[in-house]
């Protein structure tokens, strides 16, 4: 059974930081997984923040978080990070991680899904 807890997420400042984890259970490494880091603001659609291929690396910004946001995993722990650096309020949503294991990518969403963990920024 696939599962994915995400934590880490909370209230800060404008310019603050924060990293939020994302605990991954029931899931085989191969070249054809993709994990993601999305969110939703209130009254907003989902977007894609950041993806990353384990099997070679290869990562992918949303173009508002380049530069600031960072996705990494650590196989070992089974766990897919994303460092969040100079935080602005527009960065404020639900934060959700996600996964698929079709090989079709997740640019547009997750077949796997976690709870979410919310980030508040303030001005």
């Amino acid at each position: 059974q696939v599962q994915l807890v995400e934590s880490g997420g909370g209230s800060v400042q404008a310019g603050g930081s924060l990293r939020l984890s994302c605990v991954v259970s029931g899931v085989t490494y191969s070249s054809r997984l993709c994990m993601g880091w999305f969110r939703q603001a209130s009254g907003k659609a989902r977007e894609g923040v950041a993806r990353i291929w384990p099997g070679n690396g290869i990562t992918y910004y949303t173009d508002s978080v380049k530069g600031r946001f960072t996705i990494s995993q650590d196989n070992a722990k089974n766990t897919m990070y994303l460092q969040m650096n100079s935080l602005k309020p527009e960065d404020t949503a639900m934060y959700y991680c996600g996964l698929t294991t079709d090989g079709n990518g997740c640019q547009f969403g997750a077949t796997f899904w976690g709870q979410g963990t919310q980030v508040t920024v303030s001005s």
